[in-house]
């Protein structure tokens, strides 16, 4: 009965966002199917997986530079009323401070300029699982778990933590969407 409702709404922007090993990937993939949205991945695993050398400053930035234009393509294409992403500039803004203590000037404006409905932060309640893309294990990903979130706070965006394993886990997803959308839109 829900997803009936979406097709009525204008786009909506929902962010799955937190530290590796946390779900998201998941998360992002079963929301867009409940919701009949779209899903889109995250570009810097395939990247880095791709890459054969260890990555670099100038690599985080085409990642970033990617992911924005997916973004932006799938917005002007108009693919779905509903977009969930699998991280976004957030990760990447982090991702820069935490590796090379900068972050390019034009990532800030970029943040703000995107019109996202809410963010989905994945706790770290399920088991680390290390891959050769995955370096934060342990307590870093607890610390990088409270800068994600700080970040949403500073910036006043719209959130909530979504904890549980499996079908609990999607199903409180879904009832923070719901949420969300209510709090976002008269439309429904």
């Amino acid at each position: 009965m829900f997803p009936e409702k979406v097709k009525k709404m204008k786009r909506r922007i929902f962010v799955i966002t937190g530290p590796e090993s946390t779900g998201k990937t998941t998360l992002a993939a079963d929301l867009s199917v409940y919701f009949q949205g779209t899903w889109i991945p995250e570009y810097a695993r395939k990247y880095v997986e791709n890459l054969n050398k260890p990555y670099t400053y100038d690599d985080v930035e085409r990642i970033t530079k990617h992911q924005i234009g997916v973004i932006h393509e799938h917005e002007k294409a108009g693919t779905g009323n509903m977009l969930f992403l699998d991280t976004d500039l957030i990760i990447l803004k982090v991702w820069f401070g935490e590796v090379y203590s900068r972050v390019p000037e034009w990532l800030e404006g970029e943040i703000l300029r995107r019109p996202v409905s809410g963010y989905l932060l994945c706790a770290t309640d399920l088991p680390w699982l290390p891959d050769p893309v995955r370096e934060n294990p342990g307590n870093k990903r607890e610390a990088l778990f409270r800068i994600y979130q700080e970040e949403l706070q500073n910036y006043g965006f719209p959130y909530r933590v979504v904890h549980g394993r499996g079908k609990e886990r999607i199903r409180r997803a879904i009832v923070f969407i719901r949420e969300m959308l209510k709090e976002n839109t008269s439309e429904l």
